[in-house]
């Protein structure tokens, strides 16, 4: 049996126009997924954007000044989505979920949300970083540095994301700045990056949270392995599917990852893995 998807968005997160909740259950029996967790994005910050670092549906979000103010979540219509859902699908366990982007610089909206929503899982992710007087995602950021200083710099602010924010259980996509990774800077060697990535991964491992290993991004081995090696102890797989089709895509491979740097299911086919020792 696969392992649970932790991080699954569906029609109601604002990127994943070809998303289905309905769909993406029914792909889950297909599958024998024990479980799906719909973390949809909620993303308060505006920042830079160009038509290029969005797919042709979802330019008409950015301004005529060239920046990007996602949609906010419509909670009633995803929470009564979910029952939906739960009727339908009784055998697959359904976590509620959102997926905050860079929470630690929005706390007051974010806080508002969650007690509102009161959601079975929260990951903490970060898309974004300044640049200039704005914000600014990745692809934006690789056109204008040099590669190795858009990830020293992404790896910097992990750390200010983990102890300035509490809200999330679960740390998405460490490597997420590394799937922008430009071809023309050759190819990526997370060893250049060794101390960065530690240091976050230990502040992640004293805070008691989990780390997502998610196979939308690429997966380094050494980073599972380092994670080990600073005290973590949980792990969560994501496949950070917008549509149906990528439900827990590279699940086998990724759990054959886990398990060989000594991470084990839970006692529920729906649970963390964890580590012993």
């Amino acid at each position: 049996m696969l392992a649970a998807d932790g991080h699954v968005h569906s029609e109601w997160s604002w990127d994943a126009p070809d998303g289905s909740m309905e769909l993406t259950c029914a792909r889950a029996g297909d599958l024998g997924l024990p479980a799906v967790a719909f973390t949809e994005h909620v993303d308060y910050a505006t920042r830079a954007a160009t038509a290029s670092d969005l797919e042709e549906r979802l330019q008409g979000l950015i301004t005529p000044d060239g920046t990007l103010s996602p949609p906010e979540l419509d909670l009633s219509g995803y929470l009564e989505c979910v029952q939906r859902c739960r009727d339908r699908f009784p055998e697959l366990r359904i976590f509620t979920g959102v997926e905050l982007w860079e929470p630690h610089w929005q706390s007051d909206a974010v806080a508002k949300l969650l007690d509102a929503g009161q959601f079975d899982r929260v990951l903490g992710s970060l898309h974004c970083l300044p640049l200039g007087q704005q914000l600014s995602e990745m692809p934006n950021l690789f056109r204008q540095k040099p590669a190795a200083e858009v990830v020293r710099e992404y790896l910097a602010e992990i750390p200010r994301l983990i102890s300035n924010s509490e809200v999330f259980a679960v740390l998405a996509h460490i490597e997420y700045a590394v799937a922008y990774w430009p071809a023309q800077a050759g190819s990526f060697d997370p060893n250049a990056f060794q101390d960065e990535f530690r240091h976050a991964l230990r502040l992640l491992a004293d805070s008691g949270r989990a780390l997502e290993v998610n196979t939308n991004v690429p997966v380094h081995p050494e980073v599972v392995r380092w994670w080990g090696e600073e005290g973590g102890r949980v792990i969560t797989f994501g496949g950070d599917a917008h549509d149906p089709t990528r439900l827990a895509r590279g699940f086998a491979q990724a759990a054959d990852l886990v398990e060989a740097h000594g991470f084990r299911p839970g006692q529920h086919p729906y649970d963390f893995w964890t580590r012993s020792s």
